[in-house]
């Protein structure tokens, strides 16, 4: 529980303390782990040397003790081990019965009085289940730590002896590791304080890009839309992946926005011109209503003529309100929701190119209309899997468009057949064409060049050639114009072909 408040508190405080704090533990335990490692190795290596002179010692005395010459005893003669313990450095030696008891004690000269080792029982019996392996042994009295071995006698020369236990004190050793310890603790501490102080700075350094871009969010956050994070590091960096990927996403609301804000002004314009082009006809419907309210229509004819322009008004409301209805369906012909419903099957350009050709004469038979191929020549096939009446109106609001603009006895020319795997049908005529400026709106909504080129098929709203250039897109298609002033216009409608293999869909 208070490792997990721990936690908790520490992922509240900032990215600079966690690290420092993170890289500081991890810096402490492997100190620590090394420290003990270390100690630990050094105390094994200083036991085992202990254990293994004690082990010799032991065998030896136990094969051959050193009795004295003259035979006066049946215990070894402490002079004679004197240079066994100068040399090995024991201490102590004692000489057990077979049921444990104490035969003979010896220890090293001057140093008599010292406490020795608290052995456990050794009869034989334990003695032969120690298996000669050496074990460690309190001091009498809480003194320094022993470390003993006991093996059976088999010199026959020692009656009543059973086995000899050899010891020697570690106080040396444990002395030594514990100034050891001391010394890893105190310079650990100062490794890691140490540590810890570049750590700060090294972490500082290495965290000053993150405060940049940090900077850099407060003035996006503050309205600086524009505003980009510079180049910290280098790109294959994670602090330069970082960068290239806020500025990649500020990119893209930057975008947004702009497109929201186009959108949005688009919206107000178009808003402004459906109220526009729908006040018109509600003015006039308005004003004869209110001229027959008040008696103004004396003449016999007079009401007939209102009624049939009120009709007027009323039927250029009602195309108007279609073409709206069917722009906001085509809007939503991307996501299926809201479309216009098509009617696709095979069918050829060339006999709407050709009705359209027919229609023009029988209106005015004195205009030249020419029917040919995509850029001059034969006219030619031009197969497409679309709907033929959502396609007639397309074409013919183009050729309306055309007649309405070329001066009378301009020429227009139709054009259709297939070119680079598309189906084209052009319609060029001789008007007076559009500047650049005007060429690049010329399908938006609502949209008039001056106010003598309206645009046909929808009263002079100017939404014919929207609803073309919305409906040839919702057919896969495009519409192209290539213009200049003074040399007329040509407008390029361009569909898949329809394969011969092709299934209608």
């Amino acid at each position: 529980m208070p490792a997990r408040t721990a936690l908790r508190r520490l992922t509240r405080t900032s990215l600079r303390a966690r690290l420092l704090a993170i890289t500081t533990a991890l810096v402490a335990a492997g100190l620590a782990i090394g420290a003990t490692v270390m100690i630990g190795a050094l105390g094994r290596y200083q036991t085992e040397r202990i254990d293994d002179r004690i082990s010799a010692t032991a065998r030896v005395m136990a094969a051959r003790p050193m009795l004295p010459d003259d035979g006066t005893r049946t215990t070894p003669d402490p002079r004679r081990l004197t240079p066994v313990f100068d040399i090995l450095g024991f201490s102590y030696m004692v000489f057990l019965r077979p049921d444990g008891g104490v035969a003979q004690v010896i220890y090293r000269p001057g140093i008599q009085g010292r406490p020795g080792p608290r052995l456990p029982a050794l009869d034989t019996a334990e003695v032969a289940r120690r298996r000669g392996r050496p074990f460690d042994a309190p001091g009498e009295g809480g003194s320094d730590r022993w470390r003993a071995i006991a093996v059976p006698v088999s010199d026959a020369s020692l009656p009543g002896v059973g086995s000899v236990v050899v010891a020697a004190p570690c106080g040396d050793i444990d002395a030594t590791l514990a100034r050891m310890r001391v010394t890893s603790l105190v310079t650990g501490g100062a490794v890691l304080a140490a540590l810890a102080g570049l750590g700060f700075f090294a972490i500082r350094a290495g965290l000053r890009p993150l405060r940049r871009i940090e900077g850099s969010a407060a003035a996006i956050a503050a309205g600086d839309l524009g505003h980009r994070i510079p180049d910290l590091a280098p790109p294959g960096s994670e602090i330069g992946r970082l960068s290239a990927a806020l500025n990649g996403m500020l990119a893209q609301l930057d975008a947004a926005f702009a497109a929201r804000a186009a959108s949005e002004a688009r919206m107000r314009r178009f808003v402004a011109d459906v109220s526009h082009e729908l006040r018109t006809p509600l003015a006039g419907i308005k004003g004869f209503t209110e001229l027959h309210r008040m008696g103004g229509l004396s003449g016999p004819d007079e009401p007939d003529r209102t009624m049939r322009r009120i009709e007027g008004e009323a039927a250029r409301l009602a195309n108007l309100t279609e073409d709206l209805l069917l722009l906001a369906r085509l809007d939503g012909h991307g996501s299926g929701e809201g479309a216009p419903p098509m009617d696709l099957g095979p069918m050829d350009l060339r006999t709407l190119a050709s009705d359209a050709q027919h229609d023009v004469r029988a209106l005015d038979p004195s205009r030249p209309i020419e029917l040919t191929g995509p850029g001059g020549g034969p006219p030619g096939a031009a197969p497409v899997l679309g709907d033929e009446e959502r396609l007639r109106q397309v074409v013919g609001n183009l050729v309306g468009n055309a007649v309405a603009h070329t001066p009378a006895g301009g020429r227009i020319r139709i054009g259709v057949g297939a070119r680079d795997g598309r189906a084209v049908l052009e319609i060029e005529d001789e008007g007076p064409g559009l500047a650049p400026g005007q060429a690049e709106r010329v399908f938006d909504r609502f949209y008039r060049a001056d106010a003598s080129r309206r645009r046909g098929g929808n009263g002079g709203a100017g939404l014919g050639l929207s609803i073309a250039w919305s409906l040839v897109a919702a057919h896969g298609g495009r519409i192209e114009l290539d213009t200049e002033p003074g040399r007329g216009s040509t407008f390029r409608v361009s569909l898949p072909v329809l394969e011969e293999d092709a299934e209608p869909g």
